[in-house]
């Protein structure tokens, strides 16, 4: 592993270990603050060795190497939107109805803008300015963001119809709030790798 790729990992697992704190804080508030830092700071760790765990595995594939760098650039972009959405929450005391909308599509966004400049300076290592690869970039993010929140809008109505028992407290409401917006993240993560693949960088791919 080169130092340039180490010292990005290092950077991508301190992100995530900061970033997941905020959900961690809400998701679990019961717990020691040692010990909620002590989750956060744990998955920032497994970035880290995911990391040297495919950079070892790439020996043999190395394709695997870009894909490992994708995996942690989707994975730090999961906490920047959980991230922002549940600072959001706390800050406003609000997980619910129009505001959820709006906090979702504002965590989606910061995630969208970190995605592209960590796949196109790391990941693809494309260090070219070409308005064309942006536009098309965003097209797909937004499409992506439709997509994100739409998902994540309708699971919050649908998931509550199928879970007995009621959301009564507010730490119900954020506990199906990150529910909705897991679900969000998985869909719009598909669109995205088959939007950026080809679409996005699979012209670059072929050196247009």
């Amino acid at each position: 592993m080169s130092k340039k790729d180490l010292k990005v990992g290092v950077l991508a697992a301190v992100l995530v270990a900061v970033l997941s704190f905020p959900t961690v804080l809400n998701l679990v508030p019961s717990l020691p603050t040692l010990i909620q830092i002590g989750i956060a700071s744990t998955l920032g760790l497994l970035t880290i060795v995911g990391l040297f765990i495919v950079k070892f595995l790439s020996r043999w594939l190395q394709i695997l190497w870009q894909i490992g760098k994708f995996a942690v650039v989707g994975g730090l972009n999961t906490f920047v939107d959980f991230g922002v959405l549940n600072l959001l929450f706390i800050m406003s005391g609000i997980a619910a109805g129009f505001w959820f909308g709006v906090f979702k599509a504002i965590s989606f966004t910061a995630a969208v803008i970190n995605s592209y400049f960590w796949n196109k300076y790391w990941t693809f290592e494309a260090g070219s300015k070409k308005k064309a690869e942006f536009i098309e970039f965003l097209g797909v993010s937004l499409v992506g963001l439709v997509i994100n929140v739409g998902v994540a809008a309708g699971a919050l109505r649908i998931i509550p119809l199928i879970v007995s028992g009621g959301i009564e407290s507010f730490m119900a409401v954020v506990l199906l709030a990150n529910l909705a917006a897991f679900f969000a993240t998985f869909a719009a993560l598909v669109w995205n790798f088959i939007g950026y693949k080809f679409i996005v960088f699979r012209k670059r791919a072929q050196g247009n």
